[in-house]
């Protein structure tokens, strides 16, 4: 059956400004990029998951109303992830990180093709 999740494709309107987001604002590990008639697809490392940016407009990649609601990444330090989202000016949906159940916290903000993105805070054990 299922062994792991081998990536998530988010659909994007401009590639170039994708990569630069993904790579340079949340400093994910980019991986490749590739072209194939009407569709251009860039991959990023995330732990062992990778994150598939697709722009593109033939089957199977055309935009579709999905219903993902969000994509989380887990940070150390959510109060320093905040102040570099505001430094590069990145859209925030949440001002501040907002408590949730156990001590942990999260923020939630957009990528630039409007996207939900979220930051994620464990409890640390010295809290």
């Amino acid at each position: 059956m299922i062994s792991k999740v081998e990536h998530i494709g988010i659909m994007v309107s401009d590639l170039d400004r994708s990569i630069a987001f993904y790579r340079d604002v949340l400093g994910l590990e980019f991986v490749e990029r590739l072209k194939n008639n009407a569709t251009e697809i860039a991959f990023f490392k995330v732990g062992d998951v990778q994150i598939e940016l697709v722009k593109g407009s033939s089957a199977p990649y055309e935009k579709t109303d999905g219903i993902v609601n969000h994509l989380t990444f887990t940070v150390m330090d959510l109060d320093a992830a905040l102040q570099m989202l505001k430094d590069k000016g990145v859209e925030l949906i949440n001002s501040e990180p907002v408590p949730i159940w156990g001590g942990m916290r999260v923020l939630f903000f957009r990528g630039p093709d409007g996207e939900k993105l979220e930051f994620f805070e464990r409890k640390t054990s010295d809290a």
